[in-house]
């Protein structure tokens, strides 16, 4: 085996590690269904400062975190993507909290789709004719949702738009994605920590929820948050060094199809007809886009090839 192909191996198994965390990540979350999904996010963000500053520390990084905030176009930049990523949190801990994890599953097919859309918006970048056939179905499948389930609807979404939006936002900022997480936590750090002194003491005592400090289970999970978080963003960072983006894109749609399978296999929720038709489409539309890249890939590398 050659060192190349060592090296891509190496790269799968961290990807297929990540994708395997974030698709098991309604369960977590499941099991801090008694802790309001804000008080979540809040603890997720909070803990996980500390601990992506020690990454960056062994890392030997804490420069480019400082480069990053001292560049005013950065710390906007970071600003946007920490609301995108605040928000995409809460709506996503909502969500599995109130038994919507279809929903959420079905908001990380979309992204991918919708980020294609976004750059042609944002980016100019162009679109094959095989790209806007799968937006085009995509978007059918979202309508035939929209027809039956009206009332979750606006949770795929919402994650879709999030999400896509931060990886725009992403996308434009010149920043790593270790480096970019500790500034977006690291700005949201103070009004969630302020937010959480509030929810403990400025509020009356919850009679059904819990908060730090109530349970020693609870509060594992709460800052184990961090971990979690940080574990496969990390192991991910370093697979999309070894692999090809096509392979890495493909990849992208495991972690939601494993959520799919556990909302559907383990928590039991209901499967409708519209939901089988529109994840049929939304499948369908990602195995056009899918291939279309690949083959796009193939061609480019080839052209690139016959230059040297």
């Amino acid at each position: 085996m050659s060192v190349a192909q060592s090296t891509s191996r190496i790269g799968l198994f961290q990807a297929l590690t990540a994708c395997v965390f974030w698709g098991l990540m309604p369960v977590y979350f499941k099991l801090l269904q008694s802790v309001d999904a804000l008080e979540v996010v809040a603890h997720r963000i909070i803990w996980s400062v500390p601990l992506l500053l020690v990454i960056l520390y062994f890392r030997k990084n804490l420069v480019g975190l400082a480069s990053a905030l001292a560049d005013s176009r950065l710390r906007w930049a970071m600003l946007a993507s920490s609301c995108l990523i605040a928000a995409n949190w809460l709506v996503y801990v909502w969500a599995v909290h109130e038994n919507h994890i279809l929903a959420a599953s079905l908001g990380y097919f979309i992204s991918p789709l919708l980020s294609v859309f976004l750059g042609r918006i944002f980016l100019g970048e162009k679109l094959s004719r095989n790209k806007w056939i799968a937006i085009a179905i995509a978007a059918a499948g979202v309508s035939v949702l929209a027809v039956q389930a009206l009332d979750t609807l606006w949770i795929s979404l919402a994650l879709a738009i999030s999400w896509s939006s931060y990886g725009l936002v992403r996308k434009i900022a010149d920043i790593g994605p270790i480096v970019g997480l500790t500034a977006e936590t690291g700005m949201l750090f103070l009004p969630f920590t302020l937010l959480l002194v509030w929810l403990t003491f400025g509020t009356a005592p919850s009679t059904t929820g819990l908060h730090l400090g109530d349970d020693r289970m609870i509060d594992l999970l709460l800052i184990g948050g961090s971990i979690v978080t940080a574990i496969p963003l990390l192991l991910f960072a370093s697979a999309v060094k070894k692999m090809t983006l096509g392979a890495i894109g493909l990849l992208n749609y495991l972690a939601p199809t494993i959520q799919f399978l556990v909302g559907v296999l383990v928590y039991k929720e209901a499967l409708t007809p519209s939901h089988i038709i529109c994840f049929l489409l939304i499948w369908i539309s990602l195995a056009i886009y899918s291939t279309d890249s690949i083959l796009a890939g193939k061609t480019a590398r080839k052209a690139i090839a016959g230059q040297a």
